[in-house]
């Protein structure tokens, strides 16, 4: 099958990142990398089960700390995590859509659904000038990042604006083209960053992730070389011999 199609077989809340706990060592990265601290106001937008609010209550002692879900179960669990610490922060039950954020300094913001990141980079456009805002994996669209520390990449108000998606993922990236190298330590670290010891699969998913960073690189002409590297290419056969997923259909 293609490797659409075996993404489409996955659970839909796997897809999105929905069920996506990130590991406390994840969000201890993100808030040393932002430099979260006392004068912070910091949202969680999606916030699961409050462990992110939590940490930057306790540990980073912020000004404020609000988490939004949808989900009233996640925000159940997140006010027992609060209770348990003897911390408060604010949790909502929304739509992030629908949520005032105009107060916020810093912003987590993880989602992968193309309608809410258009409907919300409405949104961060009118935050007050030096907001931070971070996102893992995937930047905002058509932006050029403040910082990156990958997985994590910050995004700053006013946006700087990318003149072409490769100008941005170079900026990402940091090289002046993308090898198999890049990509797999990329891959690797989005991997180890979404991890927990529980997943066994770890290096599933990076082969994965390695071969749509370098496909990609590849199809917007921003990989090193004409040919395909020896060892994207053993991936790709080893995805369709043994997990009978083909990728050969994405090289233009």
């Amino acid at each position: 099958m293609k490797i659409e199609e075996y993404l489409k077989s996955l659970p839909e809340n796997i897809v999105s990142g929905e069920d996506v706990q990130l590991p406390d060592r994840s969000f201890r990265e993100i808030f040393n990398f932002v430099n979260l601290g006392k004068n912070d106001i910091f949202y969680h937008l999606g916030c699961g089960n409050g462990r992110g609010i939590m940490l930057s209550l306790k540990e980073y002692n912020v000004k404020k700390a609000v988490g939004i879900d949808n989900n009233p179960d996640k925000i159940k669990q997140a006010k027992e995590i609060l209770n348990q610490n003897s911390l408060s922060g604010e949790l909502i039950c929304e739509n992030i859509q629908n949520a005032d954020i105009s107060e916020a300094t810093v912003i987590l913001f993880w989602f992968t659904n193309e309608e809410i990141i258009n409907h919300m980079m409405n949104k961060f456009k009118d935050l007050k000038q030096g907001t931070k805002i971070i996102t893992i994996w995937g930047p905002l669209p058509d932006c050029l990042p403040e910082k990156v520390e990958f997985p994590y990449i910050i995004n700053q108000i006013p946006f700087k604006k990318a003149n072409s998606l490769q100008e941005q993922l170079l900026e990402i990236f940091g090289v002046k083209c993308v090898s198999f190298v890049t990509a797999w330590e990329f891959a690797e670290r989005y991997t180890k960053a979404i991890s927990t010891p529980e997943i066994g699969n770890d290096r599933f998913l990076t082969i994965i992730q390695t071969l749509v960073i370098w496909i990609n690189a590849r199809n917007l002409g921003i990989s090193c070389g004409d040919k395909i590297p020896e060892s994207i290419q053993t991936y790709i056969d080893i995805m369709k011999t043994h997990f009978d997923i083909d990728f050969e259909h994405l090289l233009k």
